[in-house]
């Protein structure tokens, strides 16, 4: 199945983003979140939030699978889920996270295997980590079947900001000099890999025919209109669905059939 994402119309969803970008405007250590920078930017996350919530039954125990600078462990655990979150690097959003909170730091020369034990997780997430997987020595159909390892049967693997092979904002960032992802996948890289580790296909879809990043420049006033970012998710769906071969990102969603 391909197609746009839709936006969701949460508040809880937003107040979530607004908790995160006040944390990186009140707290210098926290200056890596980039994303949270605006609400058009952090906008990007109301889809894989409302995902989460319809899928996923509040209290189940989730993994952050490559958490990195930590938001996806933030929103989680205000979404009522017991957390916890794998990386190579610490981050100081941790602080902000509580004791409730289980980090495992990662060790590089190690770059499959994860050190949880089998079927424990309701729910695996990456955000934005599958594609570096080969970066770091790993490659992606052994990072699926580990985390289809770890899945509880009948439990799910997201995958968020899978980037598109063909998308257009990649060539223009690459003909402009600007950072370009290393490895971007098809729909049909999606599914062999799906098929080689294991996991259940259920969807796969593309979204975001806009850049976003550029909105983190914008000044104080306008950087938290919420008015601004529903404009900008409205014109970004209906483009996705124009646009759809050259979107941004694929994301795909698998579970372990036991």
């Amino acid at each position: 199945m391909t197609g746009p994402l839709r936006a969701a119309e949460s508040p809880a969803d937003d107040a979530i983003l607004r908790e995160l970008m006040h944390i990186r405007q009140t707290d210098p250590s926290t200056a890596d979140l980039l994303q949270f920078r605006s609400m058009v930017t952090a906008a990007q996350y109301r889809n894989l939030y409302r995902l989460t919530r319809r899928l996923v039954p509040a209290g189940s125990e989730v993994l952050d699978w490559g958490c990195g600078n930590g938001h996806f462990s933030y929103a989680l655990q205000r979404m009522g889920y017991r957390v916890h979150g794998f990386a190579f690097e610490d981050f100081a959003l941790r602080r902000h996270l509580g004791s409730e909170y289980d980090f495992t730091r990662g060790e590089p020369d190690e770059p499959v295997r994860l050190p949880y034990p089998d079927n424990r997780f309701e729910a695996v997430f990456s955000v934005g980590v599958l594609e570096h997987v080969r970066e770091f020595g790993g490659d992606e159909a052994g990072s699926l079947r580990e985390i289809r390892r770890l899945l509880r049967p009948g439990g799910h693997f997201v995958c968020y900001h899978f980037p598109n092979r063909h998308s257009l904002v990649e060539r223009v960032n690459g003909a402009t000099g600007r950072g370009t992802h290393q490895y971007r996948y098809t729909a049909a890289d999606v599914r062999r890999l799906c098929r080689e580790s294991g996991l259940e296909l259920v969807k796969v879809r593309r979204y975001a025919a806009l850049p976003r990043n550029v909105f983190g420049r914008l000044p104080a006033p306008l950087s938290s209109w919420g008015s601004l970012a529903r404009a900008y998710d409205a014109a970004d769906a209906v483009l996705g669905g124009v646009l759809s071969p050259l979107c941004q990102n694929y994301m795909f969603l698998a579970r372990n059939p036991g």
